[in-house]
C-alpha cells in the first residue's frame, strides 16, 4: 500500500511539474494576426482658433495678420508602441497619407494594427528618401507626382516632394504684378540622392499616456485626436516674418521653418 501511495505521489508530482513547465515555456499570446483599425485625426488650428480657409484672420509673433487659403502635408511611415514597449511598424505600402485642410476625410488617417493598448505613436512629416527616388511607375496614390507644383505636392524641376505646403495672403507680403499680396511656404528636401542636400524630413513622436492611450480592438474604432497648430510654422525657435520671407521653398531658411512646424502636433484626447 505504501508503494502504491509512493508511485501515486510521484505521478502526481510529475503531472504538476509538466503543467508548470508548459505554462512557463509556452509562447505569450500574440495578437499580430488579429488586426483592427486605428484612426489618427489631424485637426488643424491656428493658435486658439479653428483653421478656416480663406476667411479666418490670424496674427503671428511678428504682429502680421494673415489668411490661409491652401494647406497640405504628408504623413508617412507610421509606427505605434504598445504598453509593453513592443513597436509595430505599419507596412510601407499602407503608410502614406496626404492631409488636406480642404478635404475633411483626409484628416482622418486610418491604419490597421494588431489589437492592443498603444501608449505612443510616431510618424514622418514628409516623404522618405527611398520613396522619393524609386521608379515613378511605383509612386501611385498620394505619391503620384503628376500634379506638379501648382496643384500638387511635387517639384518637377527639383525631382522631389513638397512635404508641407501652405499658401495665403497678408498685407505684410509684397504685392505681385497683379496687386495681390501672397505668401508661399513649400517645404521639402529629403537629403539628396547623389550628393547631400537639404534634409527637412521630420519624425514626430507623440506620447499618448497623458491624454488617453489608444485601445485598438475589433468592432470599435479608436481615434487619436491630434491638434495641429499651424501658427507654430511662424512662431518658434525662429519667428518667421511674412514681410521678410514671403516665399520659402528649397533654401537654407526652409530648415528653420521645418524645425518650427515639427512642434505643431499635440495629443488632445483619444476616443476609444
Amino acid at each position: 500500500m505504501k508503494h502504491i501511495n509512493k508511485f501515486a505521489s510521484i505521478a502526481l508530482f510529475a503531472l504538476f511539474a509538466l503543467s508548470a513547465c508548459s505554462k512557463d515555456d509556452a509562447p505569450a499570446p500574440s495578437s499580430s494576426s488579429t488586426k483592427a483599425t486605428l484612426s489618427i485625426q489631424f485637426d488643424n488650428i491656428v493658435g486658439d482658433k479653428n483653421l478656416q480657409l480663406n476667411t479666418g484672420i490670424y496674427t503671428n509673433a511678428a504682429g502680421e495678420q494673415f489668411k490661409i487659403d491652401f494647406l497640405k502635408y504628408y504623413i508617412t511611415n507610421i509606427k505605434v508602441t504598445n504598453k509593453s514597449g513592443v513597436e509595430f511598424v505599419v507596412p510601407k505600402d499602407s503608410s502614406y497619407f496626404l492631409v488636406s485642410e480642404a478635404d475633411g476625410a483626409s484628416q482622418f488617417v486610418k491604419v490597421r494594427v494588431p489589437e492592443g493598448e498603444y501608449t505612443s505613436l510616431s510618424f514622418v512629416l514628409g516623404v522618405d528618401s527611398l520613396s522619393s527616388v524609386m521608379d515613378v511607375s511605383k509612386r501611385t496614390g498620394v505619391l503620384d507626382p503628376s500634379g506638379g507644383m501648382d496643384q500638387g505636392m511635387y517639384w518637377e524641376w527639383n525631382m522631389g516632394y513638397i512635404f508641407f505646403k501652405m499658401e495665403g495672403t497678408s498685407a505684410a507680403a509684397p504685392a505681385d504684378p497683379s496687386g495681390q499680396r501672397k505668401f508661399r511656404y513649400h517645404i521639402g528636401g529629403f537629403g539628396g540622392y547623389s550628393a547631400p542636400t537639404i534634409n527637412n524630413i521630420k519624425t514626430i513622436r507623440v506620447d499618448l499616456t497623458q491624454a488617453g492611450a489608444a485601445k485598438v480592438r475589433q468592432g470599435r474604432e479608436a481615434n487619436v485626436h491630434l491638434m495641429v497648430d499651424i501658427l507654430k510654422v511662424f512662431n518658434g525657435a525662429t519667428n518667421v516674418s511674412i514681410a521678410t520671407n514671403p516665399t520659402v521653398m528649397f533654401s537654407n531658411f526652409s530648415t528653420l521653418v521645418a524645425n518650427n512646424y515639427s512642434n505643431m502636433f499635440h495629443h488632445d484626447h483619444t476616443e476609444n
